[in-house]
Order: C-alpha cells, then structure tokens, then sequence
C-alpha cells in the first residue's frame, strides 16, 4: 500500500563458539533503524471538462383567433366561475412540451383590442387581450408580432398588442410603439445562452403603415434581413433566429420565393435558424447545411375547421456549443390539431394518441392528422438528414 511504513526487528549476531564456553560473549546489536517512509506520490486532481453549453428552443404556428374562439374562451372561464374569457385550457395541450424548452417562441399574428372590444376576425382582426396571458401561462418566452395584419388596427392595433406583450413578461419582435424601439435587438436568454430573435413579413395586405411610420414593422427584404443578423451577432447575440412570415396561404409547397430566399439566409454566418408562419397550413422542414429551415407550421390556434387547416407543427431544437460555433444537435417535431368538440381544443397527437382517456371515435382523425403532417414534414428530406418525432 503506499505510503505505508515498513517494520525492522531485532537482529541477533552470534560469535562461533560453542554456546557452553563460560567465556562466550554474546553482542547484542542495537535496533536496527527503520528507512524513512517514502514521500507519498503527488496528488492529481482529475478536472472533468465542463458540459458543453446548451439549450433547447420550442416553436409554434400562427395563433389566429376567430370569433369562435373568444366564444369558447368565454365558456371556459364561466365554466371556472369567473367572467371575462380564458385561453388556456384550450392551449393546455402543448403547456407541458412548452413549458420544458428553455426558450419558447410564439407566433402573434393579430392586433390585440382594447379589453372590452370591440372585437373582430377576418378580414380585420381585432382580438381579446385575454389571449397573451394564456400564452405566458403555457410557457412562452417570447413571440414575433410581423405578420400581414400588424397594421389591422393601425398604430394603436400596434401599442395595444406590445403593452400586452410586455405586461403578461413575454418578449417580442417584428414591430414597434416608438423608432427607438423598432432599432433595439430582441436579446432572449436560453439557459444563460444569448438569443436574438428577429421577424420580418411579406406585406400587411396593402395597409399603408400608420401616419407612414414605416419603421411599425419589419417588412421582409433580403438585404435588411442579413444586415440586422449581422448587427445582432455585433451586440451579442450567440445564436439568431429568424421568423418570417411569408409563403402562399393554404398550400404545403413552399412558394418560389421561400424555396429561394431560405438558402441563402440559412447559409449566412450570422443566422443559426429559420421558422416560417402564415400559410396556415403545414409545410417541409429542410436541413440545409446542416442548418434547418422550417417553411411553415401551420397554425397553432385558430378557427379554420378544414382538416389540413386545423393541424400544425411544434418543432424543437437543440442547440449546443462546439468550439467556437453553435450547431442543432437534436431536430424534433410533434404534429398538432384542434378539435372542435365537445369544446375547441389544441392536442398533440402522439400524446393524444397514446393516452387512454382519449375518446377512441378520435382515434381517426389523430392518425389522419400524425400521418399527413410527417408526409409533408418529409417533403424535402428532413427526416433522412436527421429530424425525429
């Protein structure tokens, strides 16, 4: 054993007399003196090298309120006791897979309205202030606000919804109260990682900006687009990401513009990834240079009862360090839909399906909903190059 100390007895040295001779000497030696201990070896500390740093990102499709939402958000409160309306037990299906990300993303596509209305659906939105509180609740972080009805209601349509925004604690990006505002970087942090988000849309449906404060919201352009990731790395940012709201409503293709403006943006050193809104259907998910780009997730809550209509994606990322770089480590996706009875309901279908409380007459529409949504994930190879459920 080391560093133990080794014991001498003692030696006994004798002449070569005879033991009888009456003048035998008999020298007895003195102890014998123990070796000093060797010194023990030196110790050697084993540090393990740190985890890598790390987060996990979340994302959602379009939330779109139709008249009929608001009306069972109203049911659902009364049915609690309580007046007003209540977003969020039709949300409750995605809290748990919401609430686990380290950052949670949002897409507010309507203006929100003054607490008692009036309130309004297509073609001009104008909704329930009750809905941002459901979102906080469910666990976003944050949501991008740039979509062709940002100016529905004009400059006050804009205030209503970022005050609303800013009180519930979820951050925003895509449009602006003030020009100071629309110049700042939305910087989000991720399990102590920094993370700019930035939202860009097509148009806003021929509305003119208000009073022709075009700085309200951010219209999408390539050359902007690039400018602002590269001024969001400058400030800080670790990973950008990057909400656009683009592509030709109700079909899954992505348009010619997305299928050309997608490369180039992903291929950028200042952006890490893509998430695409406003088809309201879903559409692929791409691997890119080993970078994603989600064309379009459908959407998340709204009252389109068409079957392709009603289904969305939330998608889940990944991120870690390596080296100098960050790079998606884990692609993930969960189909979604919303169910119109008994009460409107948004489900994640995997869940929904193994769950056994589920009604087995749903069991129908689940799998037509999981097996059309994985069909047109995969339309660009996302699952070959690595993209799960």
């Amino acid at each position: 054993m080391a560093g133990a100390c080794l014991l001498v007895g003692l030696c006994v040295l004798v002449g070569d007399r005879p033991a009888s001779d009456p003048d035998e000497r008999t020298e007895v030696a003195s102890p014998a003196i123990p070796p000093a201990a060797p010194p023990p070896p030196p110790t050697t500390t084993t540090t393990a090298p740190p985890p890598p740093r790390t987060f996990t990102l979340v994302a959602g499709g379009d939330v779109l309120l139709h008249t009929a939402l608001w009306g069972q958000a109203e049911a659902d409160a009364a049915a609690q006791g309580r007046p007003g309306r209540d977003f969020a037990p039709m949300l409750a299906g995605v809290q748990p897979t919401v609430s686990d990300a380290d950052l949670a993303i949002c897409h507010m596509e309507t203006p929100i309205a003054p607490p008692e209305g009036p309130f309004s659906s297509y073609p001009v939105f104008s909704v329930p202030p009750e809905i941002v509180p459901a979102l906080a609740a469910t666990g976003f972080d944050a949501c991008t606000t740039g979509s062709n009805h940002t100016f529905d209601k004009g400059a006050a349509g804009v205030d209503r919804t970022l005050d609303a925004l800013d009180a519930a604690g979820i951050a925003h990006a895509g449009s602006a109260r003030r020009p100071e505002e629309a110049a700042v970087t939305t910087l989000l942090d991720a399990n102590g990682v920094r993370v700019a988000l930035l939202s860009y849309a097509y148009g806003f449906n021929g509305i003119p900006a208000p009073n022709g404060e075009t700085w309200r919201a951010n219209l999408l352009d390539e050359g902007r687009i690039l400018a602002d990731a590269r001024v969001a790395k400058e400030r800080g940012a670790e990973v950008v990401v990057v909400s656009l709201h683009w592509g030709n409503e109700y079909v899954h293709e992505p348009s010619s513009q997305q299928s050309d403006l997608a490369p180039r943006l992903i291929r950028s050193p200042d952006i890490d990834l893509l998430l695409g809104h406003h088809a309201h259907v879903v559409q692929p998910v791409e691997n890119v240079d080993g970078e994603w780009v989600v064309y379009g997730m459908g959407n998340m809550l709204a009252n389109q009862r068409q079957p392709e209509r009603s289904e969305g994606l939330l998608t889940k990322f990944t991120f870690t360090q390596i080296g100098p770089t960050w790079r998606v480590t884990n692609a993930a996706f969960e189909p979604l839909v919303t169910v119109f009875a008994p009460a409107v309901r948004l489900l994640t279908v995997d869940e929904a399906l193994a769950n056994p409380a589920t009604d087995p007459a749903l069991q129908p529409r689940l799998v037509e909903a999981r097996d059309r949504t994985t069909s047109i994930v995969d339309q660009r190879g996302a699952l070959a190059a690595g993209l799960t459920t």
